[in-house]
Parts: C-alpha cells; sequence; structure tokens
C-alpha cells in the first residue's frame, strides 16, 4: 500500500518501529484551570509547540487554526487576561467545538479576551497586516496517525494529497508572515511525518519573505529530533507523544 511505502522510504530502517508506535495511544497531559471547569486533554508534544511561542501577558495573539482549542488553551493560559487572543477557524462546526472548549475550560478572566472567528487563513495577510506580535500556525495538514487508524482514509491516502496540503500550507504561512509585526515570533506546526509539510514549507516561505528568520528552539523534549528548521517529536522515540513538528521564526525588526 502506497503509505506504507510511501513512509519506509522516508525514515527506512526506523520505520516498523515508528509505524508500531503510531497505532498506540498518544501520550496526553490533563489540562485544569480550576474547579468546576471541564479538564482537557492533550499531546505533551502539542503543549510544548504552543509554549514555544513565547507568549507573555499582554501581548496581541493569534491561533490562526485554533480548532479544537487545545493550544487556545495553552496560549489563553500564558496571557491570563492580559492583550488578546484571536482564536480563528475557518469549519463551522469545529469552531462549535472551539467555543465550547474556550467557555467550559477557561476561567471567566481568561476568556474575555478571546475573540472566536471564522476567518478564512489564507486573508488575514491581506486584510490584517502586521497586526500580530505572536502567531501560532498549527496548519491543516496529512494527520497520518489519525490516517493510519481509520481504514477509510488510509485506503483514500495519496503522496499527491501529500503535495497538494504542502501548497496549502505554504500559503497559509505567507498570509500568517504577512500578519505579523516586526519583531514578532511565528510558530508553524503540523502532526504530519513526511518533511515536505515540515521543513519543506518553513525553507520556502525563509526564501520568499527575507524579512523572517529561523529562531532555533534550543530546550527540546527527551527523544524529540531535530530538523534543519525546527523539531519534529514521533512517538517511538517520545514516549508515545507526537507526531508534532514545529518551527519557530521571528520577523526583522524594520
Amino acid at each position: 500500500m502506497e503509505f506504507f511505502d510511501y513512509f519506509e522510504g522516508i525514515y527506512g530502517d526506523r520505520w516498523p518501529a515508528l509505524l508500531e508506535a503510531l497505532k498506540g495511544e498518544g501520550l496526553a497531559a490533563e489540562l485544569h484551570f480550576g474547579e468546576n471547569l471541564e479538564p482537557y486533554f492533550l499531546d505533551e508534544a502539542s503543549i510544548f509547540a504552543a509554549e514555544c511561542l513565547q507568549v507573555e501577558p499582554g501581548m496581541e495573539v493569534l491561533d490562526m487554526c485554533a480548532a479544537p482549542g487545545g493550544k487556545t488553551l495553552v496560549l489563553a493560559s500564558k496571557l491570563q487576561g492580559k492583550g488578546s487572543l484571536q482564536s480563528n477557524d475557518r469549519s463551522p462546526d469545529r469552531r462549535l467545538r472551539l467555543q465550547h472548549v474556550i467557555e467550559n475550560s477557561l476561567p471567566e478572566s481568561w476568556r474575555s479576551i478571546i475573540r472566536v472567528t471564522g476567518y478564512d487563513g489564507m486573508k488575514f495577510g491581506l486584510h490584517k497586516k502586521e497586526s500580530y506580535d505572536r502567531i501560532l500556525l498549527d496548519a491543516p495538514c496529512s494527520s497520518d496517525r489519525h490516517v493510519l487508524n481509520a481504514p477509510q482514509y488510509l485506503k483514500e491516502w495519496s503522496s499527491k494529497r501529500v503535495k497538494r496540503l504542502s501548497v496549502e500550507q505554504g500559503a497559509l504561512l505567507a498570509s500568517a508572515v504577512d500578519a505579523l509585526r516586526p519583531g514578532g515570533v511565528l510558530v508553524y506546526g503540523t502532526c504530519a511525518l513526511s518533511p515536505l509539510e515540515n521543513d519543506a514549507v518553513v525553507s520556502k516561505i525563509l526564501k520568499k519573505r527575507p524579512s523572517m528568520e529561523l529562531d532555533f528552539i534550543r530546550d527540546i523534549p527527551e527523544g524529540a529530533d531535530r530538523t534543519a528548521c525546527g523539531v519534529h517529536i514521533l512517538p517511538d522515540k517520545a514516549k508515545g507523544s507526537g507526531p508534532i513538528y514545529c518551527a519557530r521564526m521571528r520577523k526583522k525588526s524594520a
């Protein structure tokens, strides 16, 4: 089957162990921000990716593809009700889930600065140029762990889809770059296995947008792999956590 051959070609001798780890349950941590609030369980690697954005109280932050909401919770916990957080997702169904998570898992004082929107992420660079101090782009991706554990999606998987998604991810990242203020920080992330959706997307934007430079992530989780542009956390080495890729960039000050 193409899925298995494709990733064996990328990971070689590592693929059998990685494949087995991908079939298991992910390693989730509990996010719980107070009594009478719903806990939320999020992959530890996803928490790491959100924390890499280096959000501080008072900042203006965009979570560009925010649903189902776990990373928005992490960002809100860093802001602590000071500044602003725009949690955006184009899908109405996913947005409902996002709103539920925000309303039921965060204290009111933290919720008050959050605005949920449903814009096309590719339009932010045009309509909100240089408007945010921090942007998290958790880009729609192949979601390979989910595909592997869903026979219907596994049957429909193709390398052409990976290439198509990488083009869309590049467009979203270009939009995010244009919406970021000079001196601002952007984290690009996926839950994809293929470098085509990860380092390749980041490398391309660095060539197209010379205002951006890599801000290498120094402290990484045990078992994580460093890549040319970022960090890839995979479950065979990271105790079940991942797959999560993230890279951090900074826009040069004018």
